[in-house]
């Protein structure tokens, strides 16, 4: 058997302000070699598993551990700050949290120098990373032009740069469109069996991974091991058939609209509509301009051209961007629109009620993302855009997600909806905006693109499973 590389005997963590664990009474073992992923509902200390693996918790929140963590056969305690990461590189959910440096060279350059990698390496593994990672293109690119997706895919460089012998992600597939998250797939089974990393991952998805894990460790709500058993493919999540959402009658009007910046087409001119009731989803491969054409519509992005909408909320793929107090709480009721009972019905139905009290900043990020999403439907506006609003949710917060969406659709609420889940696309799409170097290929029936796979490989998309599940044709 190979030697332990992760030993954990009855490990609980506590933050330091918070009365109960979000840990409790971990034990287990993780050797070299092996493909772990960790599994549960969103909330529930996945992430903060990692960030105790990796050495990040206790030390840089002040946290308090009981029990033992062992990593590499010595006590985690005996590491020099910064001495782990040697060893062990760390993807995290949010990508923009690990940059420091402007450029994709620079952060990986800057990544080595802290390894103190002699510089006359440091060039091969720049060069063979961008290779490993399909990055080639992008190595003078500023990361902050570049799509979450991409993003994504830097951080995961930087990680490997390191050359470590443990690749920890949180999510890692959450911003990537299908293609490149299968993609994404394949290339680490291959850099898995050539080099025997050990591979630990949180992920809700599992579907998307097929047969790489080998093992799974599922959490409960408390914090607690519910099972450690072999891994076995899941089927992706199931939900109900729903009707077009169309009403005829536009509630959203886009002339021409176009982005500019620096000399730099981001998008070129374009135009549709879209009805009162309808839920289009906006789809096509990381860095399409898929966000950039959400921030233009709300203005958030400077544009030429016209957008008619009688008022437009905006669920941004980074949630914190929208939180303006100091409770999930206030963050509901912020705007004073919503009654007493629509906030209580959203508090329940989006799993909000336990941490109610709880800083936004505070909570997981698929938490972060479900307040998001509850402050924008408080407000009711008549438009709503969402970016990525499924990732970090499990299960049962996607199939509530999907009700919340089909319930508001039907009396009059228009949405647009950024996403690469292409199961929740075709359970709630009516139509599906396609997207493809800066250019919108143009607005079609959902159904039509499930079944046209010309259009589906130009747009690096996979065909959902259970596409045929909606009750009536499109209007």
């Amino acid at each position: 058997m190979h030697e332990p590389i992760f030993s954990l005997n009855d490990v609980s963590f506590r933050f330091p302000d918070d009365r109960d664990n979000t840990l409790n009474n971990l034990t287990f073992e993780i050797r070299r070699g092996e493909r772990v992923v960790i599994s549960g509902p969103s909330g529930c200390g996945k992430s903060t598993l990692l960030y105790l693996l990796n050495r990040l918790y206790p030390l840089n929140c002040d946290g308090i551990v009981e029990g033992s963590v062992r990593l590499f056969g010595k006590d985690a305690d005996d590491y020099r700050p910064g001495e782990i990461n040697r060893l062990i590189a760390t993807v995290f959910q949010d990508p923009d949290s690990q940059f420091c440096m402007t450029t994709v060279e620079e952060e990986l350059a800057f990544t080595l120098e802290n390894l103190r990698v002699p510089r006359s390496d440091m060039d091969r593994r720049i060069v063979d990373v961008l290779d490993q990672t399909g990055l080639t293109d992008f190595r003078h690119s500023v990361i902050q032009s570049l799509s979450g997706g991409q993003k994504q895919r830097v951080a995961t460089a930087c990680a490997l740069a390191a050359e470590p012998e443990v690749l920890l992600l949180d999510e890692p597939l959450a911003h990537l469109d299908p293609l490149t998250a299968r993609n994404f797939v394949l290339w680490l089974d291959r850099l898995q069996q050539q080099t025997g990393l050990t591979v630990v991952a949180v992920e809700h998805r599992l579907d998307l991974w097929e047969g790489f894990f080998e093992r799974e460790i599922s959490f409960g709500t408390g914090g607690c091991i519910l099972e450690d058993k072999p891994a076995a493919p899941k089927p992706p999540v199931e939900y109900p058939g729903r009707p077009t959402g169309m009403t005829g009658k536009p509630a959203l009007s886009v002339t021409d609209l176009s982005v500019e910046t620096s000399g730099k087409q981001l998008l070129a001119p374009l135009s549709f509509d879209v009805d009162e009731g309808e839920i289009s989803v906006i789809a096509g491969p990381n860095g399409a301009g898929k966000s950039t054409l959400a921030k233009a519509l709300c203005s958030i992005y400077k544009h030429s051209g016209t957008v008619q909408s009688p008022g437009t909320g905006y669920v941004p793929q980074s949630p914190e961007f929208l939180f303006l107090t100091n409770s999930i709480g206030d963050e509901l009721a912020f705007s004073g629109l919503a009654t007493a009972e629509t906030l209580d019905d959203l508090s329940g139905r989006l799993m909000l009620r336990p941490i109610w009290e709880a800083h936004p900043f505070s909570v997981s990020h698929g938490q972060k993302r479900r307040v998001a999403i509850g402050a924008m439907l408080a407000d009711n506006r008549p438009v709503i855009i969402m970016d990525e609003p499924t990732s970090g949710q499990d299960a049962a917060g996607l199939q509530e997600l999907f009700a919340l969406i089909d319930e508001r659709s039907r009396e009059g609420i228009t949405f647009l909806i950024i996403t690469h889940d292409m199961e929740f696309a075709a359970a709630v799409a009516d139509s599906v905006l396609l997207v493809k170097d800066g250019r919108m290929t143009g607005k079609f029936r959902a159904e039509d693109v499930w079944a046209n796979p010309v259009l589906l490989d130009a747009h690096r998309l996979l065909p959902p499973k259970g596409a045929d599940r909606r009750e009536t044709a499109f209007a």
